[in-house]
């Protein structure tokens, strides 16, 4: 009997250990996904987009699109291209909204969406507003995806517009320990100015020849004239271009590229011969401000960013 009780109480023993440590696979939610997360005790929003190649299985890049002032990741979920791309290509696209705040620009006082992109910028927040910490906000959303998706972490890439492309050049000054390469698209700012970034990286800037900031005021000028643009402190992208040398010590002797009746290029490159941290200008006909989606203009950003984006990789 002793002999009897002793064998059951090792068979529960054993039968207890084997459901305890059971491996349950995580349910994956293809498509849409919707977070939140806690922020300097502030609520944050973030869309995630999983391809249904998906299987948790075996690691795959991650793609940040930054919205414009005013918008937010739900509208660039839907109209941006890009998680019909991550379909297609197998990435993860991810969509972060900034927080609703009051600023004073040139227009005055207002209450809008906006990614705290100063100094690359020209705004400020208004007296009574603590401005929003959304380097520490993109960072902790890396954190949660690796959490809860098995991502490339040496393959996670940015591309922001218009206020989210000035967040992007923020982006490429403090976050380059994180991110593979960044597109800045139609992020026109004011400044010549200097920064320290933590890793020189591979940025491409993109903007239209009808593009002068939101309110589209400047006149087309012909991409014949790209050099011109590049080197006149009378035009915008001057400034641009100055930023960009200064703080990632580039070499300010360029090659022009591509093909006058749809983008030209200006590759830059860095003063140290590391020719994969190149910064290349992309001068795109008859873009106004928007970021083209084959519907607005005939680029298909979302391609054109991703078949420049997937070639860069994370250094250790």
């Amino acid at each position: 009997m002793k002999k009897l009780l002793l064998f059951l109480t090792i068979s529960f023993v054993f039968i207890g250990c084997n459901k305890k440590d059971e491996i349950v696979d995580p349910v994956i939610k293809n498509g849409k996904n919707e977070f939140t997360t806690i922020v300097d005790d502030v609520e944050r929003e973030y869309i995630v987009s999983i391809p249904e190649s998906y299987d948790g299985k075996s690691d795959v890049p991650v793609v940040f699109m930054l919205h414009g002032t005013g918008g937010d990741g739900e509208r660039f979920y839907n109209t941006s291209g890009w998680k019909e791309l991550g379909e297609k290509e197998n990435f993860i696209s991810v969509f972060p909204s900034s927080m609703n705040y009051c600023i004073l620009d040139e227009d005055g006082q207002k209450k809008i969406t906006k990614w705290n992109s100063i100094p690359f910028c020209s705004f400020e927040y208004c007296s009574n507003v603590t401005p929003p910490d959304d380097i520490k906000f993109l960072r902790q959303i890396i954190d949660e995806l690796g959490k809860e998706y098995t991502i490339d972490s040496k393959r996670i890439y940015f591309v922001g517009f218009s206020n989210g492309g000035q967040m992007c050049v923020k982006l490429s000054i403090l976050m380059g320990d994180k991110i593979a390469a960044i597109v800045e698209s139609g992020a026109l700012f004011d400044l010549d100015t200097m920064s320290n970034p933590v890793r020189k990286l591979p940025i491409l800037f993109q903007i239209g020849n009808g593009d002068y900031g939101p309110a589209n005021t400047g006149p087309f000028i012909p991409l014949s004239e790209f050099d011109k643009v590049l080197s006149s402190a009378e035009y915008q992208p001057y400034k641009i271009v100055q930023t960009h040398i200064k703080s990632f010590d580039l070499n300010p002797n360029y090659t022009i590229s591509g093909d006058t009746n749809t983008v030209v290029y200006a590759t830059f490159v860095p003063n140290d011969g590391n020719t994969t941290n190149n910064f290349n200008f992309a001068y795109i006909k008859d873009l106004t401000h928007q970021y083209p989606n084959g519907k607005n203009h005939w680029m298909i950003g979302a391609q054109v960013n991703w078949n420049w984006l997937k070639q860069f990789t994370l250094p250790n």
